[in-house]
């Protein structure tokens, strides 16, 4: 029977174990409703991981410093399944958030264009509005070997190779679009929000390795609201003149 410690010093009981979605809507609707992630004995986790034993937990809701990067990962997720929906072809590599935004790489034989990076983020939008839910998967190494043979994406092969034979491997799928991922993700795709936009493409090796193929990485920008990102945008164009 775990006792959840609440950040005001409160204590809920649950008779067997509980997520924290189910927590934040013991806690109060309006909670439930604003919930992104949580916070489990200092780490972040997502909503519905079981809670087994005694710990301190803090919700994480849009208000809170973790929501940002949480958006702009989930972000890099999205633009990656816009970007398979539209250039079945494209092969994913890897997608992070970074500093202001996130990118994603992408082996394409042809360059994507201003107008491919247009189409993108329209169906990103479009995405957002689906919001899909966000799910966890556990799969064994062999298995994501298997999966990602079978779908020709050798680029991922590689990075599950990497991973030891004994580890599960974790995956985050998102209607038909399915990641390889440590996570934490926000529940739907929903949370992202419309507060995004795609900067420029640029090229990158696999891996940073000049040896290797050359990569298209789309850079994209995203905020809490439209209004850090119009801030955001208005600031880079100040700067361009000055420049």
């Amino acid at each position: 029977m775990p006792a959840i410690s609440l950040p005001d010093g409160s204590v809920r009981d649950f008779d067997g174990p509980v997520s924290g979605a189910e927590l934040a809507a013991d806690i109060g609707p309006g909670l439930a409703k604003a919930a992104l992630a949580i916070e489990i004995g200092g780490a972040l986790s997502d909503l519905d991981l079981p809670i087994e034993q005694d710990v301190t937990v803090r919700i994480i809701t849009s208000r809170d410093d973790e929501a940002l990067e949480l958006i702009r990962h989930d972000c890099a997720h999205v633009m990656a399944e816009a970007v398979q929906e539209l250039y079945p072809e494209v092969q994913v590599t890897i997608g992070p958030s970074i500093e202001n935004g996130f990118y994603y790489d992408f082996h394409r034989a042809e360059p994507f264009t201003p107008d491919d990076l247009e189409t993108i983020e329209k169906r990103m939008h479009d995405i957002v509005d689906r919001a899909e839910p966000i799910t966890r998967e556990l799969w064994s190494r062999e298995q994501a070997v298997l999966h990602y043979k079978k779908v020709h994406e050798p680029f991922k092969v590689e990075l599950v190779e990497a991973i030891p034979e004994n580890e599960t491997v974790s995956f985050y799928r998102q209607g038909g679009f399915l990641d390889l991922c440590r996570g934490p993700h926000m529940p739907t795709t929903k949370y992202v929000g419309h507060a995004f936009k795609l900067m420029n493409v640029a090229g990158a090796y696999w891996r940073g390795d000049s040896n290797r193929p050359m990569l298209q990485r789309i850079y994209g920008t995203a905020w809490t609201n439209q209004k850090e990102l119009d801030a955001y945008l208005h600031m880079l164009a100040e700067a361009e003149k000055r420049d």
